[in-house]
């Protein structure tokens, strides 16, 4: 009898959720922060590259830029692939990819073979932020989906800055740029080993997740499913009739063209017009980016605890990208009208921490797209970002070769963040799904 007690006792204490979906957002983080810091090698690198390889501003632009060529035009497919997939085949087949590229770069005996592998890089990379929008739907509640967009882009500047810190490092002390690359690319291939190891499609697949919290991600999920649009056209192409499509592809384009700007061009920025040697410069763009990778928590954070306090989506959503492109756009124009370099790395700083907010536009593709199109939307978006990706280090790059200045590429970065403005608090509806 007792024991019958006992068992009935504990039958009706409910089950301790697990936390699967944090750790696995956690493992996105480091993962875009691997993704990261092999994307940022060459822009600190790029120094000591210019000088081997004897090549001016205008082809190292066009080195900096052609990682963005395959990187967008693989962003669709890549999003596709989670679509039909799932995220955690795609996910931890780029990671293997890339790592690959990043490691061969290390080998290249001048600079058409290292854009060849810089292509190879953008193309294997393409898939991770899609299918990690994919894989935000999945696993993530609408409350908590900021949060998650944020975990996911914040491995952005945190790997922006901890790039800065270790490929600089690695080259100090290595004395060569080439292993710090194949460093780089080993550790890179070992992530996508673990990461193949702890993702799942689906809650329910996953042997750390118990019923309470699959039970908790489902009933969220069918709670959306309700409010979502009984009626589709199931035709992918007529999301392009819709302006919260563009508002959303332009946005994120104005977002990228400022950050990939300060990305690939701060390095150089910092050591031509300001004299930092390659210590002073790691240091100076690890407190930037991190101070990037902490703003872009906060944000998330804002959103979430904000819209569990019953604020709409869409104002909170305005709000938030409203101030930080704002901020942003002020700073960085400032920026160009600075001279004290501690001043400039301050204001840098500020531009990135506000900036970084905008990360929670991964929750986009998921607020405008039911389930099955979250991974097509995030790569329409991504795609939109990486054409300013493609174009902004090349135009920067003749910018400078032009008129012997920065000034001019600092204008146009305060352009990008006036755009981000425009596209984020009037184009995008973020209240309603679009019914495709």
């Amino acid at each position: 009898m007792k024991a019958e007690i006992a068992l009935d006792r504990a039958a009706a204490v409910p089950e301790t959720q697990t936390k699967v979906r944090w750790r696995i957002f956690l493992m996105m983080l480091f993962l875009i922060s691997i993704n990261y810091i092999d994307r940022a090698s060459l822009s600190v690198a790029m120094p000591m590259i210019a000088a081997e390889f004897d090549i001016g501003p205008a082809t190292q632009g066009l080195l900096l830029s052609s990682f963005f060529w395959t990187y967008a035009f693989m962003q669709i497919p890549g999003g596709m692939l989670a679509d039909k997939y799932g995220p955690r085949h795609v996910i931890a087949g780029a990671t293997l990819g890339w790592g690959f590229f990043q490691a061969i770069a290390g080998v290249c005996t001048g600079w058409v073979s290292l854009l060849i592998t810089r292509l190879g890089l953008g193309a294997a990379e393409a898939p991770i932020y899609p299918a990690g929008g994919k894989l935000n739907a999945i696993w993530m509640t609408q409350n908590e989906r900021g949060r998650g967009a944020t975990l996911l882009d914040g491995g952005a500047p945190l790997g922006a800055a901890l790039g800065a810190i270790l490929i600089s490092g690695l080259i100090a002390v290595m004395g060569s740029w080439r292993a710090a690359f194949v460093i780089a690319g080993v550790g890179t291939v070992i992530a996508g080993f673990w990461a193949w190891s702890y993702i799942r499609n689906h809650p329910r697949e996953h042997p750390g997740v118990n019923d309470a919290e699959a039970d908790y991600i489902e009933e969220a999920h069918a709670k959306e499913l309700a409010a979502s649009p009984k009626v589709t056209s199931g035709k992918i192409m007529e999301f392009f009739r819709y302006r919260s499509v563009w508002g959303m592809f332009f946005g994120w384009m104005c977002f990228n063209a400022l950050f990939y700007g300060l990305l690939t061009w701060m390095p150089n920025y910092l050591s031509k017009q300001h004299g930092f040697d390659i210590k002073q410069m790691g240091g100076a763009v690890f407190i930037m980016f991190f101070a990037g990778f902490v703003g872009e928590l906060i944000g998330g954070w804002i959103a979430d605890t904000w819209k569990e306090k019953g604020a709409s989506q869409g104002k909170v959503l305005r709000t938030l990208f409203g101030i930080a492109s704002i901020i942003a756009t002020v700073s960085i124009y400032s920026v160009a009208k600075i001279t004290d370099p501690v001043t400039v790395v301050v204001m840098l700083s500020v531009t990135l921490f506000f900036l970084r907010w905008c990360g929670l536009f991964w929750c986009v593709p998921s607020i405008l797209g039911t389930r099955n199109r979250v991974g097509f939307l995030g790569g329409v978006m991504n795609l939109g970002g990486n054409c300013a990706g493609i174009g902004v280090p090349i135009l920067v790059g003749l910018i400078v070769q032009a008129t012997g200045s920065y000034y001019m590429a600092l204008m146009l970065f305060a352009a990008a963040g006036a755009g981000l403005f425009i596209c984020s608090t009037m184009l995008i509806d973020y209240d309603k799904k679009i019914p495709v």
